[in-house]
């Protein structure tokens, strides 16, 4: 066994160590500091006695004063809620015109719809309602069905081309890949691009603005305007839900695709609806 050294200036034991002839000192650890540790492990065994703490096979230790962080958040959540009722009932029972006429009572619809609009609503349209490739930006004045908060309500109460509601939004769209031949597609293609740019050829402009008459026309309208009685998008705005450019447009000619969404009305309730529906008028893109 090794021989202590003892530091001949200030008398304490070394460990042993040793760096560049320096040793290091075995000073003990403060007296104050040793009984805080001891503390420390003290009030861990009092917690897990008192709290949940152990993890079991299918549960854990309750703790003997039955706290339950799920049982607490369950009363804020009631509490919250119980705060919440008067202006909820309050729009529950009043017409949409009646809601943004109160004040309050629009400040707080439109709060309750912006929560809602990004647990339901953000996965296609953007937490910002910006929309993306297939999903409307609800921010602009753009509005396919009408953009009214009676029509806004309409929408995400009975969706769009849910099979499981007799007042769902529907539009359909031939697939004119089956009527016409693949020159007219590109035809009419280049006609409602001429409509805010410039077609690949200019010559097949005309040829399509004439096939555009005989077959779109009916829901788009003569001036490619849309017609929100039947969904039919405006075609001279320059704002794409599909796809932009002449490719992207002689496709859903083509072969059009059909966008979908659910009726939010059974799933959120009446209330609900009204303060999402609220919210997007908001937006800036309301009418």
């Amino acid at each position: 066994m090794a021989e202590k050294h003892i530091d001949e200036i200030s008398g304490v034991e070394t460990t042993g160590h040793e760096w560049d002839g320096i040793r290091e000192l075995n000073n003990p650890m403060p007296r104050w500091w040793v009984w805080t540790f001891y503390a420390t492990i003290l009030w861990a065994i009092g917690y897990t006695i008192a709290f949940p703490a152990w993890p079991l096979v299918s549960d854990a230790t309750r703790g003997v004063l039955g706290w339950s962080s799920r049982a607490n958040i369950a009363t804020e959540l009631a509490e919250a809620k119980q705060a919440q009722s008067a202006f909820v009932d309050r729009i529950a029972n009043s017409s949409l015109q009646e809601i943004m006429a109160d004040p309050q009572l629009s400040q707080f619809a439109i709060a309750g719809g912006a929560s809602a609009f990004k647990v339901n609503c953000a996965q296609c349209h953007g937490s910002g309602a910006a929309g993306g490739a297939g999903f409307p930006n609800l921010n602009d004045d753009d509005w396919i069905w009408g953009g009214s908060v009676d029509d806004i309500y309409q929408t995400i109460a009975h969706g769009i081309r849910n099979p499981g509601d007799d007042e769902t939004r529907t539009s359909e769209m031939p697939a004119y890949g089956e009527i016409l031949e693949p020159v007219q597609i590109k035809q009419v293609a280049a006609y409602v691009v001429s409509l805010t740019g410039t077609p690949s050829d200019a010559s097949f402009v005309e040829p399509g603005r004439q096939i555009f008459a005989d077959n779109c026309a009916a829901c788009h309208g003569d001036d490619a305007k849309g017609n929100r009685e039947f969904g039919a998008p405006n075609l001279a705005d320059a704002i794409w839900l599909k796809g932009e450019g002449e490719a992207a447009i002689a496709a859903q000619v083509r072969a059009p695709k059909h966008g979908v969404m659910p009726s939010w009305l059974p799933r959120l309730g009446d209330a609900s609806v009204k303060q999402l529906a609220i919210f997007v008028h908001s937006l800036g893109g309301g009418e």
